[in-house]
């Protein structure tokens, strides 16, 4: 911006123009809108349908100003929220014109002619823009008195949100927000004239009935919550917040979302030492100033009431009983010690960790129990993903790929990746790419999910397993595709799914080398990227270095303070390898830090190994799988009781400082920086300060890294065989499901999308299955039964939520690609 002083000449910038704003003139870009233009001058201009991240709608009338044009003003004032800059324009605000004030006077006016005067018991009194514009730009009496307007209330739009239709003054953010934003036009104006509401779609008069305690089709939509937040007037209030706690009994605190590796800044609200409601922060390089709802809702884990607040051991009777820290940490430390001086202990951490804790896990297999025997993937996985990430993943930073990047980008391509469901804030950026900037999005995979459409993408279907073909294939059948790939700004974005198709991350890396197309990892967890980059692998020490390099090694002995040759030179076992060696006797104890087995390869075989392996230390905040079997079970904090960093799948640091103080939890490190001083050994890792401090310094990063020939002279992959009478199986993870971090949230569980078996119909026709009825899927293990939706898979394929209601993995023992027996007639 360049304030000129007054009749000063200025030279106007290509693709700019001059205009005077309350009598100061401006230079501003052709295109922007005076309520932006106002406000770099510094006069807010009052506006309640207005939103930066929003097109301009006019909606409230709020913003009205006086302009004039080529010395004539205009006949009546003008929103500043959709009008553009113009040369010679002359414009009046509230600040010079009392054109200007008493325009928005009226406005306000009308506004609060039907407006209840519920403030004291509003979720919104205490924040809420009608109110501090009300008494800034309102008149100070009402000439209003008749009766005000009302409806039955609360409508629930969703089990989520809740409407009180006389408080909304239609400014259309809801409606915007969904349609634009999300892509999910549920939520609408409905009626007319002073019947004129918000609802949802398909809502029939249902402003003259005292009974309506729903408004038509559900607003299903996993951003859900951001209509809430930007609502200015308290309108669309949340149902697990509502009337819970004012805002100025509040105390915020900034944090970083736990649940994907999207790296969401939010900011949680607690009251009395308990967290009240979460609210996405703002921050235009990340999630802007959006959230998902898991994100904003699925906090409630931390106080649940089988929370584990004191340590655990097992007493002779075979039951876990409580016991004080010295007697858990000196039973656990003469267990490991006695494992590791016999057939070694390995360690599984789990993805869910910030980069101290996983640091300190690292730093404790490799000093304490002298193993490179440490896997952060509690889930599918593969050798040739540790290839993959070595090479391609570790130390890169949003100078590689980023938010931005995605914006920018002319083609993006989703590999073994839905992103609304396993990282919402990388879709809407894609949408916003795809909807604002022509951004072309690809999808490989099974079939028109709502990441497809949403995204206005182009799906390259294939059988499931099929996809290392398919990208091995796009130079001969998708010769458009390939060519957009090409380009400069192209990117391509891989799932951890990958890992469970073989090939598909050599394939993905030979596409990247004759396209020159940037590649980046999106993990599901939020932890999976700062694990990867601490070293919490069985390859890898931290800073991404191979175990098996001397030098490294050397080098990190140095920097940790051990004797040459200290550290294990062979790498380790992963996360499978490491239960099968549990299970035969191998191993004699695991390191277990929030594991779900229901997540694992084969749970069964994950069960077993936990039974038959002779100690087992749980580090867990609730009872689990793991804790059935856990010899010592030690709690530690959640992220709203400690200081911590997580590494978003950018690269990016996303630091976040303690919520709740005085509760008394642990972060992982100072737990295993505890338990190895019983060990004789330190970690230094009692603050995640200290653990942070001790982990930048000692990254060693190869002279190798960024190049993995063995992988790049894989033979491509073929689509795998389906035996006769079965099917094909595709599954991944809806975002609101049955995980371990969404209990006791009834509200955001009833958002949850349906778990359907879908197939074609041709599908369904050849294996006796009829629309809206229910069919099963079966293995050798076990069954599952789902209602059928038809959709347009491949035929000889069905698709199946992993996790909703009940873990595939665990009824059937069988996950993405396998084959399976479709039947139909199920009750």
């Amino acid at each position: 911006m360049t304030i000129a002083p007054e009749n000063t000449e200025t030279e106007v910038p290509e693709g700019h123009v001059k205009l005077v704003v309350d009598g100061e003139e401006v230079i501003a870009p052709e295109g922007e809108l005076l309520i932006r233009t106002a406000e770099r001058l510094g006069t807010v201009i009052p506006r309640f349908c207005d939103h930066p991240l929003l097109d301009p709608a006019g909606a409230c009338r709020q913003c009205l100003v006086e302009v004039e044009m080529n010395g004539r003003p205009m006949p009546k004032p003008q929103a500043s929220c959709t009008m553009t800059v113009a040369d010679g324009m002359v414009v009046k605000t509230q600040k010079s014109s009392r054109v200007a004030e008493k325009a928005q006077e009226g406005v306000m006016e009308l506004l609060l002619i039907n407006h209840p005067l519920d403030c004291p018991i509003c979720d919104k009194g205490g924040e809420c823009p009608l109110q501090n514009q009300a008494m800034a730009h309102g008149r100070s009496t009402s000439r209003f008195v008749d009766t005000k307007r009302t409806f039955p209330k609360p409508i629930s739009i969703s089990t989520q949100v809740l409407l009180d239709r006389e408080r909304c003054v239609l400014c259309q953010r809801c409606t915007r927000f969904s349609d634009q934003i999300a892509g999910d036009p549920f939520i609408d104006l409905l009626e007319r004239g002073v019947h004129q509401q918000i609802g949802t779609a398909e809502t029939a008069d249902i402003h003259n009935s005292a009974s309506h305690t729903s408004s038509g089709t559900p607003f299903q939509s996993y951003f859900s919550g951001n209509t809430i937040q930007i609502c200015p007037v308290g309108a669309l209030t949340s149902a697990a917040y509502r009337f819970r706690s004012r805002p100025f009994d509040l105390v915020s605190s900034p944090s970083v979302c736990e649940h994907c590796s999207s790296g969401c800044a939010l900011r949680t609200d607690f009251r009395r030492g308990k967290v009240m409601r979460r609210l996405a922060g703002d921050d235009p390089d990340v999630n802007e100033e959006w959230s998902c709802d898991k994100g904003r809702f699925a906090f409630r884990y931390a106080a649940a009431k089988d929370r584990i607040r004191k340590p655990m051991v097992r007493d002779e009777s075979g039951e876990l009983v409580e016991a004080s820290w010295t007697e858990a940490l000196r039973r656990a430390a003469d267990a490991l010690v006695a494992a590791r001086e016999s057939n070694g202990a390995g360690v599984l951490t789990g993805g869910r960790l910030t980069v101290e804790d996983a640091y300190a896990y690292t730093k404790f297999a490799r000093i304490t129990l002298r193993s490179n025997d440490i896997d952060f993937r509690a889930r599918p996985h593969s050798a040739e993903e540790l290839d993959f990430l070595a090479s391609s993943v570790v130390g890169t930073t949003p100078e590689h790929v980023s938010y931005a990047s995605l914006e920018k980008a002319s083609a993006v391509l989703c590999v073994a990746f839905e992103p609304e469901d396993e990282s919402p804030i990388v879709f809407l950026r894609l949408r916003k790419a795809a909807r604002d900037k022509g951004t072309k999005v690809f999808h490989i995979g099974q079939w028109t999910t709502s990441s497809v459409r949403k995204t206005f993408g182009e799906l390259l279907a294939c059988e499931p397993g099929g996809e290392a073909a398919a990208v091995d294939g796009i130079a001969e059948h998708a010769k458009d595709l390939d060519a957009a790939l090409s380009s400069d700004d192209a990117v391509v974005l891989v799932g951890d799914r990958a890992a469970e198709v073989p090939g598909l991350f050599g394939a993905v890396t030979r596409l990247a080398e004759r396209t020159g197309t940037r590649v980046a990892w999106v993990p599901r967890r939020a932890g999976e990227r700062g694990a990867l980059e601490a070293g919490a692998v069985p390859t890898l020490l931290p800073g991404g270095a191979p175990v098996s390099d001397a030098s490294a090694r050397a080098t990190l002995e140095t920097s940790w303070g051990l004797d040459s040759g200290t550290m294990p030179a062979e790498p380790g076992r992963d996360t499978a390898a490491m239960l099968a060696a549990a299970a035969s006797g191998e191993l004699d104890a695991l390191v277990v830090g929030g594991v779900d087995p229901d997540d694992l390869p084969d749970p069964a075989a994950a069960r077993e190994a936990l039974a038959n392996v002779g100690f087992v230390l749980s580090l867990e905040m609730r009872p689990s799988a793991v804790t059935e079997h856990a010899d010592v079970v030690l709690p530690i904090a959640p992220v709203d009781e400690k200081t911590g960093t997580f590494l978003d799948w950018e690269g990016r640091v996303r630091p976040f400082s303690i919520t709740l103080e005085g509760t008394g939890a642990l972060p992982d490190c100072r737990v295993l920086d505890t338990l190895a001083v019983e060990m004789d050994a330190d970690l230094f890792t009692q603050t995640a300060q200290a653990a942070w401090s001790d982990f930048s310094r000692s990254r060693v990063v190869s002279a190798h890294q960024g190049s993995n020939p063995d992988q790049h002279s894989r033979p491509a992959a073929s689509t795998p065989d389906t035996p006769d009478g079965t099917v094909r199986l595709a599954t991944w993870r809806q975002l609101i499901d049955n995980g371990s971090l969404q209990v006791e949230e009834p509200h955001l569980a009833g958002t949850a999308r349906d778990a359907v078996l879908r197939m074609s119909a041709a599908t369904a026709e050849r294996h006796g299955v009829t629309r809206g009825e229910r069919a099963t899927i079966s293995t050798e293990r076990g069954a599952l039964t789902l209602p059928v939706e038809f959709t347009d898979l491949p035929d000889d394929v069905v698709w199946a939520p992993a996790r909703s209601p009940e873990s595939i993995r665990s009824v059937l023992g069988a996950g993405h690609g396998a084959s399976v027996a479709l039947s139909g007639g199920a009750r």
